[in-house]
C-alpha cells in the first residue's frame, strides 16, 4: 500500500516523524507531499505538488498540524482522507493558552475549524481515549469515526545510555515550555521546596529560562533548548523526569511527549495524575503520579523516589518494558494499519 502524507506538517515534530517511520518500518511505502510556506503560498504549493502525485497513492493522511490542509484534500481527491487531529485547535487556543475568549469570535473560528476538519475526515486519530471523549462530546462527532493511536517515542533517536558524570546530589530532568499545560511555576516551587534537599534541577527550555531570567536560585539550572539529538544524553544524566502539572483540562487528556521519552531513556518519571495517563501507565509500576497543580506533593514524591533507589530502578525497567513492548514506531501504528 502507498500512502500520501499530506499538509503543512513540520516532518521533524515528534508526532509526525514517529508516524511515518512506523508506517515504513510496518512495510507501508510513503509519499510525503508537503509545504512549509506561509500564507495563500502553501496552498498553491502543496495542491502543485498534489497533482504530480494523484494517481500514486491509495490513501491520504493529513499531517498534524492539519486543520485546513483537510479541507484542501477534500477538493482535491476522493480516496480515505485519515486526519491525525492530535489535538484540539480549540481547546489548545481557548482553554489552555487562553489566547481567544471563549465566547469570541476567534474561539468560534477556531471550534468551527475543529469541527469542519473532523467532519470531512473519513477517520481521525487522537492520543488518548480522553481525548477521544473530548472530541465526541465537543463537537458532535460520532466516536466511531476516531482511533487511538499513542504518541510513542522514536527509539532510534532517544533510546538507554549509561551516566557518564559522577556526582554527589540527585539530579531531576525536565524539558518543554511555559504554556499552562506544562505547569512549570509547581516544578520551580518543589524545587525551592528542596532547596536543602541536595535535588538539583535541569529545565530545559528557552523561553522558560527567559521567563525566570531574574529567579534566583541555588538548585536550578536553566537551560537553552537543545537539538532533539542532544535530548537523550541530558535524560540519561538525569535520576528522574519530569512530566506535566498544569491547572488545565487539557493536562487530564494528554500524554506529553516528554513522557514517552523518558521511558524510551530508561529514566523513572514523575507526571500529574490524570485519566489519560492511566490508560497506559500504572502508579509505583511504571511511573510516579502526583497531585496536580500541587508542588508540596511533586516535592515529596521527588524525595520519594531520591530515598528509594528500588523503587526508581522498577518504574525505569518497568517503563522501558512497556515501551519496547507498545510504544516504538513500529508497534504504536499497529491499529493505524487496520484503518489502512
Amino acid at each position: 500500500m502507498i500512502v500520501c502524507y499530506f499538509g503543512f506538517y513540520n516532518p521533524e515534530y515528534s508526532r509526525n516523524r514517529i508516524l511515518i517511520k512506523g508506517l515504513r518500518q510496518n512495510g507501508i511505502e510513503i509519499i510525503e507531499c508537503n509545504s512549509r510556506l506561509r500564507g495563500i503560498a502553501k496552498y498553491l504549493e502543496l495542491a502543485k505538488k498534489h497533482f504530480k502525485i494523484r494517481k500514486n497513492y491509495d490513501a491520504v493522511i493529513v499531517g498534524f498540524p492539519g486543520y485546513q490542509a483537510v479541507i484542501l484534500a477534500k477538493f482535491l481527491t476522493r480516496k480515505k482522507i485519515i486526519f491525525d487531529a492530535f489535538t484540539s485547535i480549540y481547546d489548545s487556543m481557548v482553554w489552555d493558552r487562553q489566547l481567544a475568549h471563549p465566547r469570541g469570535l476567534r474561539a468560534g473560528y477556531y471550534w468551527l475549524l475543529d469541527w469542519v476538519s473532523c467532519k470531512l475526515a473519513d477517520k481521525i486519530l487522537l492520543d488518548t481515549m480522553a481525548n477521544i471523549d473530548y472530541f465526541v462530546k465537543t463537537f458532535r462527532l460520532k466516536p466511531e469515526k476516531f482511533r487511538r493511536i499513542f504518541v510513542g517515542s522514536d527509539d532510534e533517536a532517544i533510546y538507554p545510555l549509561a551516566k557518564k558524570e559522577k556526582r554527589n546530589y540527585f539530579l531531576v530532568h525536565f524539558h518543554g515550555s511555559f504554556i499552562p499545560l506544562q505547569g512549570i511555576e509547581y516544578i520551580i516551587k518543589a524545587a525551592k521546596i528542596l532547596e536543602k534537599e541536595n535535588v538539583m534541577f535541569n529545565i530545559i527550555g528557552s523561553k522558560i529560562k527567559k521567563k525566570y531570567k531574574n529567579l534566583k536560585s541555588i538548585n536550578i539550572n536553566f537551560v537553552e533548548n537543545v537539538p532533539y539529538k542532544k535530548l537523550k544524553d541530558y535524560l540519561a544524566e538525569a535520576d528522574l523526569c519530569l512530566g506535566i502539572f498544569g491547572d488545565t483540562p487539557k493536562v487530564a487528556r494528554v500524554i506529553p511527549n516528554k513522557v514517552f521519552e523518558a521511558l524510551a531513556a530508561k529514566r523513572p518519571v514523575i507526571t500529574g495524575e490524570s485519566h489519560a495517563i492511566k490508560e497506559i501507565l500504572s502508579d509505583r509500576k511504571n511511573v510516579l503520579l502526583c497531585g496536580i497543580a500541587d508542588a508540596r506533593d511533586l516535592a515529596d514524591k521527588i524525595m520519594e523516589l531520591k530515598s528509594n533507589p528500588e523503587l526508581r530502578e522498577k518504574i525505569a525497567e518497568n517503563g522501558y518494558n512497556l515501551f519496547k513492548e507498545k510504544l516504538t514506531p513500529k508497534q504504536a501504528v499497529e491499529l493505524l494499519l487496520d484503518i489502512l
